[in-house]
């Protein structure tokens, strides 16, 4: 055998036993390719345990691994939750909020749960606009930041295709023309495609993210309760993906029975579309995992009626035993209550080769876990198109040492230079992330 031979040899034996590998690596609690699922817990007092904010002082940030420079790309916004970086390195920052929606609100568990969501600093008007923020300082902040779009409902996901820049409000996509270099649109938007909404909205968030070749847009939906307990009436149109076609505005569901979809990105090698996704409350503090899963053209993933896969969930009623059948187990498990929301494959140079075509996700953290759960960026990596090992911890801190939330990451992105953007809702900051030597480069 010659020297060519061997080398194919020995590259086929690797690939051969990479999925061992992965398989052999040990996994926390709640993650991974294949959890662990505890059984089901019932009570009739929900668990809620929610960390209390107190936003960061001047001089506090959030922890990276040792390398890496942590500033504060941009301060004094109004909830920032999402992040969207434009062609030429300005970046688009959703500064948003839940929309009113009375009907979310009714009865005791509506009054606690509003209540709660207020210590968590979740409750405040949203600002409706979408800021624009520019260049590099020598303190790694923003140069400039101007108001690109005002007067939107609850505005999330962002993405540019066509030379049109698409925003999904919490009731609408609308299309929005743009031209490189632009620092506010002032033209109105178009409605290309109405979301559900109304007076109960309870997963108010839609992101949105367009296909490689431009041509597709797609849409996630959250479900508008736990697990159906409003009725399925409610539910049309909603725990989904859709996708959207840009020639002719034609509509579709693409996946189905994902309970609240949040991040989405393309996988780098394989170009198929990955999403976050919240899982269901109120069956203990590991169940029912957050996870992130491929998403496939027609595919079910369970919810309201199993999860995690087969799993039947006993509290829905009437049951769906031929959906259950077909209901796909997620790829990765990202632990139990870790409201892992935002979602991005780094493509960027300047991080070490071992972060490249991994992901990033932005856990929000939880309310309803004792201990809590989430409240910093984890990093998965990638090999193969899979994900080929155990979360690591990237940006964590934002839980201090008496349980109080400084902060809590959203949405995630990859500036113009590699380094790793996060949305901070609570301590209303773009938090940047580069190599140490490089977080004070000018652009």
């Amino acid at each position: 055998m010659n020297q060519t031979s061997i080398a194919a040899a020995l590259t086929l034996m690797c690939a051969a036993l990479a999925p061992l590998t992965a398989q052999a690596q040990s996994y926390p609690t709640g993650f991974g390719p294949n959890p662990v699922l505890p059984k089901p817990e019932h009570s009739l007092i929900p668990t809620v345990n929610v960390a209390p904010t107190e936003p960061w002082s001047a001089q506090q940030q959030p922890r990276a691994p040792a390398g890496f420079g942590v500033t504060a790309y941009a301060r004094g916004l109004d909830h920032p939750r999402w992040v969207y970086t434009l062609p030429n390195g300005d970046v688009l920052v959703a500064e948003t909020n839940a929309p009113p929606k009375p009907d979310d609100e009714k009865g005791i568990k509506g009054k606690i749960m509003k209540s709660q969501m207020k210590k968590a600093g979740a409750v405040t008007p949203s600002a409706n606009r979408i800021t624009l923020l520019r260049g590099l300082d020598a303190n790694g902040a923003a140069q400039s930041k101007t108001v690109f779009l005002q007067g939107l409902n609850s505005p999330f996901g962002m993405t540019l295709a066509g030379g049109n820049l698409y925003v999904a409000a919490t009731d609408a996509v609308l299309r929005f023309p743009y031209k490189d270099g632009d620092t506010s649109i002032s033209a109105p938007g178009v409605k290309v495609m109405d979301l559900p909404a109304g007076t109960r909205n309870h997963h108010w968030t839609k992101n949105i993210i367009a296909s490689p070749d431009g041509k597709f847009l797609y849409v996630t939906v959250g479900s508008n309760s736990n697990v159906g307990e409003n009725g399925m009436e409610a539910e049309t149109g909603r725990a989904a993906i859709w996708q959207l076609e840009i020639a002719t505005n034609k509509s579709r569901l693409y996946a189905t029975g994902l309970r609240n979809a949040n991040g989405m990105g393309w996988e780098p090698s394989t170009k198929a579309l990955w999403t976050t996704v919240n899982e269901r409350d109120e069956l203990g503090n590991d169940l029912v995992p957050d996870y992130m899963t491929s998403v496939k053209e027609g595919g079910f993933y369970g919810w309201p009626y199993s999860y995690y896969g087969q799993n039947v969930d006993t509290r829905v009623s009437p049951q769906k035993p031929e959906l259950v059948a077909k209901a796909i187990a997620p790829d990765y498990a990202l632990g139990g209550h870790t409201a892992s929301l935002g979602l991005t494959f780094y493509e960027g140079k300047a991080f070490p080769a071992s972060y490249q075509g991994g992901v990033f996700i932005g856990q929000h953290g939880s309310w309803n876990r004792k201990p809590h759960s989430g409240y910093k960026v984890v990093f998965v990596p990638f090999s193969g198109g899979k994900p080929s090992g155990p979360p690591q911890d990237f940006l964590n801190g934002f839980l201090d040492k008496d349980g109080k939330a400084q902060g809590r990451p959203v949405g995630v992105a990859v500036d113009g230079q590699g380094a790793l953007l996060v949305a901070d809702d609570v301590g209303n900051i773009i938090w940047r992330v580069a190599p140490a030597a490089a977080k004070s480069a000018s652009r």
